[in-house]
Order: structure tokens, then sequence, then C-alpha cells
């Protein structure tokens, strides 16, 4: 299940050493061109709550195998693909595959002992920073050397080989809720999201002031208090928001989007500095390739750091472990002050910020689990996990805010200056220690993830 949570985060920066060519070989704009990525980035967002509510009412082994069907059908399309539409629309298929993750977690519950499933949540949860990090040489080193749509069939047999591993090695899970899906709910959610996301990730594009951009924020705040009000009066709600807003969930949530942040803004700044030329001053020179082999090892911290984070979980709690990990990346990010202008500073920055996000990635679905009951665990850590991407995503809208005012003019172009660089290094910081003071007003220990008593129907079920 984790090498499944790799594949899948995997084609989320499959696409990035790409970004520059999209243009000419799709023969689109370069504004066009980044629907590639958001297409991927709203289809997940929408689609992951969804795949969590029906892993709890068929079956999340079942489900984690129907998610790989869009996400090989994806990677096939979008290797065929020779214009912007099919190129949309498979990179859309990619993303409803990313349900495959917080599944994976939630399942662990059902498949494990007690004394496995600790050090198993760490390792599943730190797959997507892995698959991330991995993505970006392995992709340019693809892109540079061969084919680009080999990239996409090379992920495609991968899904291929996951599903089968999924289908032979994973055991089956039983249902733990009842009920009908809540089609009115997921409609809601839905339309909310792509509201919120399209309006924060293509602001900066569009205007900040621009009407688009702002009746698009408007219709999310309106459409999603609506969905709110839906959610308390029916009677098989896609997301409870009751157990949403018991102090544990809610706070775990709250710390997530500030910790998505924080793990976002980094990955945005360095990869920019190692690339930018060095007559800069600050700019280090780096080609794509070697730019994404500097930040491979970062990815490789949250696999190795996983484990302990899970002994720290299992001997003072998820609290300790979330509260150590935000404040790891608050030094990580405070490190850059000293570190930003080598490439061995850049990769001590980096591999000391993911260490951080390693820990509190570990922490958050047992503080999540250990609050809800078995028969939500899959809808609670999908709507945990849409809580990152929302940090992620604001995170890439703040951080190309600020790189777009503080700029330099250098060979008839607009770059973005070191000053901005260091400032969003600082607001990476800040955020970090945000999620640590959030952190901080959880409720006390819990360990492991503790069963919490069921309904009387769920229970007889």
């Amino acid at each position: 299940m984790a090498v499944a949570g790799i594949v899948a985060s995997l084609t989320q920066t499959l696409v990035v050493p790409l970004i520059g060519e999209l243009p000419r070989l799709l023969g689109t704009t370069a504004s066009n061109a980044s629907w590639v990525i958001t297409a991927t980035l709203l289809a997940g967002a929408v689609t992951t709550p969804v795949m969590g509510r029906l892993g709890d009412l068929y079956g999340k082994r079942r489900m984690m195998l129907i998610c790989s069907i869009p996400l090989i059908l994806g990677c096939v399309v979008c290797a065929l693909a020779g214009s912007l539409t099919p190129m949309i629309i498979g990179r859309g298929l990619q993303g409803m595959g990313m349900g495959m993750i917080p599944l994976g977690i939630s399942a662990l519950r059902d498949v494990l002992p007690p004394d496995r499933l600790g050090p198993s949540i760490a390792l599943m949860s730190s797959s997507m920073g892995i698959g991330g990090a991995l993505g970006l040489p392995i992709a340019a080193a693809v892109a540079e050397y061969a084919s680009w749509r080999v990239l996409f069939w090379a992920t495609a047999v991968l899904s291929l080989l996951v599903s089968a591993l999924i289908w032979l090695l994973v055991p089956a899970t039983s249902a733990t809720a009842r009920g009908r899906i809540d089609l009115v709910g997921a409609l809601g959610l839905g339309v909310g999201l792509v509201c919120l996301l399209l309006g924060v990730s293509k602001g900066a594009d569009w205007g900040w002031s621009s009407g688009t951009t702002l009746g698009l924020l408007a219709a999310a705040v309106v459409v999603l208090l609506v969905w709110g009000w839906w959610e308390l009066r029916t009677r098989d709600p896609l997301v409870d928001l009751r157990v949403t807003a018991r102090p544990q969930v809610l706070l775990t949530n709250l710390a997530s989007i500030v910790v998505g942040f924080s793990m976002y803004a980094q990955a945005l700044i360095v990869m920019q500095i190692l690339q930018l030329p060095e007559a800069t001053g600050y700019g280090l020179g780096q080609s794509m390739l070697a730019a994404g082999l500097w930040m491979a090892p970062s990815g490789l911290m949250m696999m190795i750091i996983s484990p302990i984070g899970a002994r720290l979980s299992a001997a003072r709690g998820p609290k300790v472990t979330l509260i150590v990990g935000s404040l790891i990346m608050a030094l990580g990010y405070g490190s850059s002050v000293a570190l930003l202008g080598s490439t061995w500073g850049l990769l001590i920055v980096t591999c000391v910020c993911n260490i951080g996000v390693g820990f509190a990635y570990g922490s958050m679905p047992a503080l999540i689990m250990g609050a809800v009951p078995r028969s939500e665990t899959a809808a609670a850590n999908s709507f945990n996990t849409l809580m990152r991407s929302i940090g992620t995503t604001v995170s890439a809208a703040v951080v190309g805010l600020v790189l777009s005012q503080l700029t330099i003019e250098f060979g008839g172009h607009v770059l973005p200056s070191e000053t901005g660089f260091r400032t969003g290094m600082l607001i990476g910081c800040g955020a970090a220690l945000v999620a640590a003071a959030i952190t901080l007003a959880l409720p006390g220990r819990r360990a492991e993830p503790a069963p919490v008593p069921e309904p009387a129907h769920a229970a007889k079920h």
C-alpha cells in the first residue's frame, strides 16, 4: 500500500519538468498549459472525500482497486495525447487516483494488529512526499533523454502493477458503515471546492481583484455554507460535520492545512533558486535534472524518519509527534537564513524541513483515527487529506504572489529577487510555528488510534 501511495503521488510531479515545453508540445499557450496541473489538483480534491465515504460503505480495498482504474486510464490518455484537451482529461483521471492514499491509510486499521499500526501509518503517510521527491529527478531524466510519452507509459505500467499487488496481497476489508452515498453532499462539496481551489490557484493569472476570481471565491463561500447546512440535516452525510467538529479532529484538520502550506513553500522556492543563473548573485545555475537530484534526498528522509516518528507517537502520543514535526520544519526554514547560498546548504534545508514533514504527516492520521468511529475512518482520513491539499494550494498562491511582487530585472526578464525568496522562506517558518501552536491546543495524549464507541447499527453490522 505504501508503494501504491508513492506511485499515486508520483503522478502529481510527473509533468513539472515538462511545464516549459508543454505549450510547444501541445500547441497551446503557457496559460492554457497550466491547466494540465490544475486539472489534477481539482479532480483529486473533489473525488478524494467521495472515495473515502465509499470506502467506508463498500470496503476500502475494493475502492483502492477502483481508484487504480482512472489512474491507469489517465496515464494512457496522457501518453497518447497530441493536444491540450486529452492531456487535461488524462491528468484529471490521474487526480481521481489520489484517493488511494487515504483509503490505504484507513485500511491499515482494519488489516493490521495494533503493534504494527503506528509504523505502517507513518510509512503510508510519508509515501506522498517520497513519490513527489522521487518524481522530479526521474521525470527530468526521462524528459531529457527520451520521449516525454515514456513518462506516462511507464507510470501506466507501474499503476497496473500496483493494482495487481493490491489484488494479490492486501486482505479484503469489509464495509464498516451502513447507509447510502450522499449525492447532494458530494455535488455540493465538489462545486464548492472547484470554486475555491480554482479561484486560489488561478488568481495570479486572472488577477486577484478580477471579477472572475472574486466571483469564484464568493461562490465557494456560499456553496460551502449551504453544503454544511445540508450535511448537518441529512441522514447519511458525506462528511459527518459533528464528528469533524470534535476538538481533536477539528484542530488536527486546521494543523493539516498549515502543515500543507509550510511543506509546499520550500519546494516551490528551492527548486527555483537551484535553477536560476549564477549571474543573478543568488541563483545556483543547476539544470532541471541536477536540481531534481538535489531535491531527491529530502523525500527519502521522510521514509527514513517515519519509523522514528511512529515510535515517538507510541511513547508520547501523536500530538507530541506533530508538535516536534512542526518545530523541526520551522528549524529547517530558519536555517535558510544562513544556508540559502549553496547547493549543499539547500540540501540541508530541504532535508531538515522534510524530516519535520515526515513526523507531522505520520502523526495526523493517527490523531484522526483516534477520534472517529471505525465506521468513518476512510471518510475522516480523506477529509484530512483534502485539508492538506487546500494548504498546498494556498501556499502556491501566497508564495507565488510574494515572488511576483519582489522581483529584479535580469537579461530583459523579470525574476524573483533574493528578498522575495527569503520572505517566502520566513512565511513558511511562520506557518510551521502556527501549526505547532494549533497542535498545543489538542486534547491530551493518545498513543494509538483508539477505538471509538460505534453507533448501535454499525456495531451490529
